[in-house]
């Protein structure tokens, strides 16, 4: 819940400017990179912050970060039911990107971007709000910004829908097209889109203890990507690929097929 690591310590190639020294410089960020808890704390999401700050660099857009100024959403604490905390979290936040004059932002979790781009307005918090998957597409529409298939072409590729990407707002096409672009064989699960089946982390889940049960929600997740013998399984949530990578662990096969995000995809596809 509190601050974050600044994202220019993340042994990057590139300098990232924070909203703070744009402002000290009398400059202003086109689009701010809301980093996230999971993708500012968690060791394995930093791989994914990291790939999207190349994308956004690539593409030659003028971003910055809030660094240390970024708090948590509030996201967890609204789910778990503590709305008094999540009221505290979102107006600390508002209060700082109404300060700076933020006017469009990209995340890197779903979580985030439902939070910000549904949550926050009934508090006074109005921003256009694009998730990563959403400004990959929007990238290659422009042509801003050329993947090419490489070392993924050919490769079986399932993806897993985000509860708080699709069902909860409707993005389907976006992450998908990153993989249709690499050339690869998009694989789909019987339960995705609109009929989607929960990785087991959302509405807070993953921050308690499991309850009784025949068998954990992640778990059985992997098993229905797995069916598909994929090579690689695609998420587009830190959360979601916590717990992929779990259920791919318990079966065993975590030698033999990858969770990665699309952001990662899509870095490691960039044209030069």
């Amino acid at each position: 819940m509190g601050n974050r690591k600044r994202l220019t310590e993340y042994d990057m190639n590139i300098h990232i400017p924070t909203l703070a020294e744009l402002e000290a410089k009398g400059e202003k960020a086109d689009i701010l990179f809301w980093v996230g808890c999971a993708g500012s704390f968690d060791d394995r999401a930093k791989k994914i912050t990291k790939s999207i700050a190349t994308i956004l660099h690539h593409a030659g857009l003028k971003f910055a970060i809030l660094g240390e100024e970024e708090t948590c959403t509030g996201d967890p604490a609204r789910r778990a039911g503590h709305e008094f905390l999540f009221q505290m979290q979102a107006m600390m936040n508002i209060q700082n990107l109404n300060r700076y004059d933020v006017k469009k932002i990209v995340t890197g979790c779903p979580h985030c971007f439902n939070t910000l781009k549904n949550e926050y307005p009934a508090l006074g918090g109005n921003y256009e709000v694009m998730h990563h998957s959403q400004l990959i597409q929007e990238l290659l529409k422009e042509k801003r910004i050329t993947i090419e298939g490489g070392s993924f072409k050919g490769k079986k590729i399932v993806f897993h829908d985000p509860c708080y990407l699709g069902r909860a707002n409707g993005v389907y096409e976006a992450p998908r097209e990153v993989i249709i672009n690499l050339d690869a064989q998009l694989a789909e699960m019987k339960k995705s889109r609109a009929n989607g089946f929960c990785c087991g982390a959302g509405g807070a889940q993953i921050f308690k203890e499991a309850e009784a049960g025949k068998k954990e929600v992640h778990v059985e997740r992997a098993e229905q990507a797995l069916a598909l013998s994929p090579d690689i399984i695609a998420a587009a949530c830190p959360f979601c690929n916590t717990m992929l990578t779990d259920g791919v662990k318990h079966q065993g096969k975590e030698q033999e097929v990858k969770v990665l995000d699309i952001a990662e995809l899509t870095a490691v596809a960039l044209k030069k």
